[in-house]
């Protein structure tokens, strides 16, 4: 009942309008969502085309591959709350995934992990999840205590650091003569514990892998920590504005650093689950992740202005975004061409975002 009144009222606001307003009215809608129009095109475009576009497999794999992505988008997101970005998330999540491989390989099949680790368990395995994420924690500390009590832009910041972990993961790869080359033969209780099937869907023939419980678990907790915590009203006060938020007794800097240590925590859990889904990383892996992140999350409706965002919407995003990646693959699209559509829906979503700012402004 309460949805109806809504839409009746808005009905009655738009009888009420005159011819040049309610032209503004669909021009501005139409420019509004103009982003979700020409994807909702193409991807009933792709299904027409291509009958396996929305076969079980296919959105089974679209939804593994969003799960995939969450953690990632889930963090970087915060950081644009804050009207910030983090150029490091892609190496973060290469050097957890690199940490992750190398700690949790078959014995019998590598010379890398060292002797006195113990063999692996459930508990060992946790043990590295954790080290991972509290060593993405990290660097999303150093990340935030630059920004915040320097005033340092983020883009400057977490460029540095990219470089800086991404030093760390070539060092990393050269640790007890594995010259720079890929870690691979990860332990299969790894791989099964992350990467092996949770449950089958009847009738569908295809199985659904733990990490996209745990994607759904994540998903939750960042929804309750955004909407539910101090930390969550905190956040989008001083994205919204800063000094308003100092002068209302929010501590700015520790919001900040925890936003980013939050952040950071996030991408080694996404490069832990990488491991095990692909049980071999190489130096390179991650590059670039950070770039579909920061687009699922301006799809998503997380907006550089600051201050606006939400959970629900990075889900939206990711998955979308997921989707075209996975069209493009099926149309047979270059690879390499692939790159500047990517470039282009950055460019687009960031462009449609400021014009609403500046419409509202």
């Amino acid at each position: 009942m309460a949805g109806t009144g809504f839409f009746k009222d808005k009905i009655e606001q738009y009888r009420e309008l005159d011819a040049a307003d309610r032209r503004r009215f669909w021009i501005d809608g139409i420019l509004n969502n103009a982003l979700y129009i020409l994807m909702a095109a193409f991807i009933i475009f792709t299904a027409v085309v291509n009958k396996n576009f929305l076969s079980p497999s296919s959105i089974a794999n679209i939804t593994m591959l969003t799960a995939v992505s969450l953690p990632m988008a889930l963090g970087i997101g915060g950081c644009i709350v804050l009207t910030g970005t983090d150029l490091s998330a892609g190496r973060v999540f290469g050097l957890a995934a690199g940490m992750s491989a190398a700690f949790l390989q078959n014995r019998a099949a590598s010379k890398l992990i060292f002797e006195h680790l113990p063999d692996t368990t459930i508990v060992w395995i946790i043990a590295v999840m954790l080290l991972v994420m509290a060593s993405g924690a990290v660097v999303g500390v150093v990340n935030g205590f630059f920004v915040a009590k320097f005033s340092l832009h983020p883009f400057i910041v977490t460029l540095a650091t990219q470089l800086i972990t991404y030093g760390v993961i070539l060092m990393f790869f050269q640790i007890n003569g594995n010259g720079g080359g890929p870690i691979s033969n990860v332990a299969q209780l790894f791989k099964d514990s992350v990467a092996g099937p949770a449950f089958k869907i009847a009738g569908w023939n295809v199985s659904i892998p733990w990490y996209v419980i745990f994607a759904v678990i994540l998903v939750v907790l960042m929804w309750v920590i955004w909407n539910k915590t101090r930390f969550g009203k905190n956040m989008f006060a001083v994205g919204s504005n800063s000094e308003a938020a100092r002068v209302s007794g929010v501590n700015v800097f520790m919001t900040t650093v925890l936003v980013h240590t939050l952040a950071g925590a996030m991408y080694g859990f996404a490069g832990f689950v990488e491991a095990a889904r692909l049980g071999s990383v190489t130096a390179a892996t991650g590059l670039n992740n950070e770039c579909d992140a920061i687009a699922a999350c301006v799809i998503g409706g997380v907006s550089f202005v600051g201050g606006t965002g939400n959970v629900g919407g990075i889900v939206l995003g990711v998955f979308v975004l997921r989707i075209i990646f996975v069209a493009l693959n099926m149309l047979g699209i270059n690879p390499n061409l692939q790159y500047i559509i990517k470039g282009a829906i950055i460019l687009a979503a960031c462009s449609l975002d400021m014009r609403k700012y500046l419409v509202k402004k």
